[in-house]
Order: C-alpha cells, then structure tokens, then sequence
C-alpha cells in the first residue's frame, strides 16, 4: 500500500560516483566536510571540489596497486579518511566492506575472511586487530595522525593521497574513467543483528542512490544546513539518510568527537539538522526539563510552549525568541531531528516540535538500503503519534497473516531491496520472495497508508491461549517509568499454566539517587520497582501484565544503533 501524497520533487541520478560529480560541479567551493586536525580542536573546512580531487587520488592509487574488482574493508571511528574511502572504493576500485567497530577482535577477523577481504582501512585504535594477518594493502587513517610518526608496517592515508595525485597529473585516468554498472554488487554490509549469525547484505550503487532520492522526496535539505555525523558510518542510516541526503543537497557535515561530545559539537559546529537513534534524543529531551525543574523554570518553560503553540496558529513563530536559552545550547541554528533505527517514544517527538524543531522518523532496515517508511517534513507529526510514516516513494508495502487487530509481517519491495545475503542462499530464500522482502517485523497500517510497528516477529510470545503479546509493547511501558532506565520482557513457560510474562529491569540509579539519595539501598531500590511495576501493569490487559522481574546494574548488550541484543542478555 502506498500514500498518495505530494512528494517533493528530485534530480535523477544513477550512481554514487554520480552523485560526488553532481555535487561536486554545483556546489565546488561549498564546504562538504567539518573536521578537526586535534581532539578537541577548532574545525576546518573540506570543500566538495577538495573532497573529489582526495577520491579520486585514493582510487587511482587502489587501482594502481591492483585492487580493481577486490573488498576493501574499513572499520574506525567517524572521521574524513573513512567517508574518503568508502566512496574511493565504490566509485571505481572494488567492493566495499564496512565493519561495525563495536565488534571484538574476533568477530572482526571471522568477517574478514568469510568476506575475502584483501585490504584493510582502519584508525589507530583498531591497528593490534589486523597484526599477523596479510593483506595486499593495510592502511591507516587515523584522522589525527601525523605523517611523521608512521611506522615502516603501515601506510598512512597521506602518503597514498600524494601518490594518487602524483599518478592522476602524470595521465593515469584509471579510476576516473571508470564506469559504474549501477546494479552490480559494490558493498557487503554485515548486519550487527540482534539475533543470529551476521549476514552480509549485498547492496549496489541503485539500492543506495533510488534511497537517497527517496529520502530526498520526504525531507527537503538546504544547501545551508549542516549536519552533525553521530552515528557510526558503516550503518546504512547514516550512510545513507545522514550522509547521501546532504551530499546531494550540497549541505556540509560536521564530524561528532564522540557521543559525549554532541551538544559541544553541535555547539561548535552550529548544525542545523540532527540524524540519530531514540536514546540520543530522548536523553536530550530530558536532559531540557531536567535542567528546566532543577532551575525552577519548568512552569515558565511550559507557558513558553503554551504561547508558541497559539502564535504559531496566527502565523507568528516565535520560537527562536522563547526558547533562545534551549536553541544557543546546541548551536542556536538547530531546525530539525530525523530519528531511526529504533522507534521513538511519541512524547518526545512532540516534545520537539513544542520545542519548535522539526521531529521526524524513518524505518528501515540494512536489507532496504534501509529506507522503507518516513515521516515526510510537510506533514503533521501531531496527526500520527507512534506511526514511522508512509511507504517511500519508489516502494510498495503491505501486510500479510494478519490478525483480528490487523497487525501482521511487514513486507516490502522497491529499488532498494537488497541483491541478498552474501554466500547465504538459504537465507536470502526464506526472506526473498518473488520481489517482496520479509522483514520479520510486525505492524498495522492505518486507512491512511501510515505504518505503525508492533514489535518484531521472533520476539512475540504467544500465551498458551493463543494470545499475542509483543514484548516491544510492554517494554514501552516500562522505560516510560521515571524510576526505570530501560527493560527486557521474556516469556516465562509454567508447566499446566498459561504462559506469562517476565522482565530484566535496569532502573535510572540516576534519577533515584537525585531523589532519595545516594544512600538508598538495593532493597529499598527493588520497592520502588516493585511499585512502578505494579503502576505500569495496571495500565495494561491481564494476560500482558508482567509477573515477576529482576533487577540489573549493568547496560544491556546493545548493537551499535543502541538496539537491545536479545540472545545475549
């Protein structure tokens, strides 16, 4: 099912190599990139022009040294030599693998040799990984390296940019000339998965450029705007939606130091968009009205929002004058949020927007490039709370298996649909079906077209009686408590009972201890659970109600987008 609605409209492309030329041509001297030469210092500016001339440098010497058609692997920290080589290697040398960085040692070496990788590109804090291990090139890219302090083992980035320019002046157009077969395979991406082995999605430059446009359809950026890269690059929402949507649109990307560092960044870097994952902005969302109650300006903070609300009726925004003090703690230019990966709470997208910055959320996954539905900036957030938008332009949507409630698998086919898993046929069978990809998530669509997500299909615990409960659901709840940071729900199986529902229960020792002080003791700590447990399972059906929980101190095993691994917990 697809929204009939008014897109915005786009300038077709057809490669990513494509898309760096457009740009390049029409915004030369824009900057692309914001970075630092030393943690903690000023940024500087990369223009699109520069950001061409490095691409094609590195991908004249890779080709050079005989890596045409070969994975080249990256695995690092956010930095401008990674976005250098993902596109120097997609736009005319191999194939590109990137590798999430939160992976061990092992994990890493395991994908390196299932995908055959014959180089590696990595950041200082990676180089012990790859020790002992040959390839035909190992480079790397700490962006605060110092070309003088290289060792005789590694090349550094700097050196290989000298060659490559060296090589393009003395006529080597290797690289250059290049032409893209757009629906071959030029990226293997493994999924960080929260069940299961990782699967390597094979995707082309027409999956990822058919979703760059897509996305440029729901969200109009401005050649003005800049956003802050947070997120690990290697992820498909910020490759794509964080980074292609601003390179097509001749925006500039600041470089994030870190999660730690985002509201300094932001500060620096003056951005105007933020692209990230739920915990990022709810922690913002409440870190506002913390510091809102501690100073004793909640009351003035809500009459604030009060008269934005009626001015805004009347055409008159007056959000940059009411709520000055919240926008010059992040830069005073902040316009926009695009949230993914997981689903956020509701509140805290119209809590922005109150706020009078544009909230919006997608759902993807790796598999679909990872675009499927999006919340398209011209619409009204308040009109759907809890729904991940509509169907993106170039795709079809539909659910199958429903139940009485209309809830049932999501399933999807477009452009963006992955070519399958790589050296996984099996796997790629049981989730392609005649173009349509399974995405083993569960949802309803309401008269509209617009997508609202259960929960995920493994996870449901089906009761003995045939009832579904979403764990998802539950969890909801849960983490709403202001006693509880976040939870885990399980199904617990009692011989000759029905089955009920269990839960881990990690609680906001935080907010506890800014309550009742940091002398609370555990038993003290497992009441006031108790309690909220108690609160949430009034709000909730019998069969859903949670029976028992236990507590822990420690964060769960997250991947990388901060999703709860639940075979690991």
């Amino acid at each position: 099912m697809k929204r009939q609605i008014d897109f915005h409209e786009v300038e077709n492309i057809s490669s990513l190599k494509e898309l760096i030329l457009r740009s390049s041509k029409l915004y030369k001297n824009n900057p692309v990139f914001l970075v630092k030469d030393e943690k903690g210092g000023e940024y500087r500016e990369i223009t699109f022009g520069k950001f061409q001339d490095d691409i094609n440098a590195l991908g004249t010497y890779l080709c050079a040294k005989g890596l045409r058609d070969e994975k080249v692997a990256i695995i690092g920290e956010n930095c401008y030599h990674w976005f250098l080589t993902y596109y120097g290697v997609v736009n005319g040398t191999g194939i590109c693998v990137p590798l999430d960085k939160e992976l061990n040692k092992n994990e890493v070496q395991n994908l390196i040799e299932r995908a055959g990788v014959k180089a590696v590109f990595f950041t200082e804090t990676y180089k012990d990984f790859f020790e002992g291990l040959e390839f035909d090139l190992k480079v790397q890219m700490d962006p605060y390296q110092k070309k003088e302090n290289k060792k005789e083992a590694t090349l550094y980035f700097q050196d290989i940019l000298e060659e490559g320019h060296k090589r393009i002046k003395e006529g080597d157009n290797t690289f250059i000339e290049t032409v893209i077969d757009p629906h071959k395979m030029n990226m293997i991406l493994y999924t960080s998965g929260t069940t299961g082995k990782a699967k390597g999605v094979m995707l082309s430059h027409y999956n990822i450029v058919s979703n760059i446009l897509d996305g440029s359809r729901m969200v109009r950026v401005k050649e003005s705007d800049r956003t802050l890269s947070v997120l690990p690059i290697h992820h498909t929402f910020e490759s794509t939606m964080g980074t292609g949507l601003p390179l097509y649109y001749g925006a500039s990307i600041a470089i994030c130091e870190g999660l730690k560092y985002i509201a300094k960044n932001m500060l620096e870097s003056k951005a105007t968009i933020l692209v990230g994952v739920p915990l990022i902005f709810e922690s913002i969302y409440s870190k506002i009205w913390k510091q809102a109650e501690k100073t004793g300006k909640a009351d003035a903070l809500r009459k604030a929002i009060s008269i934005n609300k009626k001015t805004k009726r009347l055409k008159l925004d007056l959000k940059k004058v009411l709520f000055k003090s919240i926008y010059s703690k992040f830069g005073g230019k902040l316009r926009m949020i695009v949230s993914g990966a997981a689903p956020i709470d509701p509140i805290v997208v119209r809590g922005f927007e109150d706020l009078g910055i544009r909230a919006l959320q997608g759902y993807g996954l790796t598999e679909c490039s990872p675009l499927v539905t999006g919340t398209p900036d011209f619409t009204n957030t308040y009109e759907k709370p809890g729904s991940v938008g509509v169907c993106n332009y170039t795709g079809e949507l539909k659910i199958i298996n429903q139940d009485d409630q209309g809830v049932g698998e999501i399933v999807f086919k477009g452009p963006n649909v992955m070519l399958g898993y790589y050296e996984m046929e099996q796997e790629t069978a049981e989730v392609l079906k005649e173009g349509w990809f399974y995405t083993g998530d569960l949802g309803y669509l309401d008269d509209d077209g617009w997508l609202y997500i259960t929960g995920r299909k493994k996870n449901v615990i089906v009761t003995k009686t045939g009832k579904n409960i979403y764990p998802e659901e539950v969890e909801h709840y849960i983490n709403g408590h202001k006693y509880i940071q976040e939870s885990l729900v399980y199904g617990v199986d009692v011989e000759d009972k029905d089955t009920t529902v269990g839960a881990q229960v990690r609680p906001d020792y935080e907010v506890i201890y800014e309550e009742f002080g940091e002398n609370v003791d555990e038993t003290q700590i497992y009441d006031l659970i108790k309690k909220a447990i108690s609160d949430i399972n009034d709000k909730l059906p019998i069969y859903k109600r949670v029976r028992n929980f236990t507590l822990r101190k420690e964060e769960f095993i997250k991947t990388t987008t901060k999703k709860i691994i639940r075979h690991k917990n």
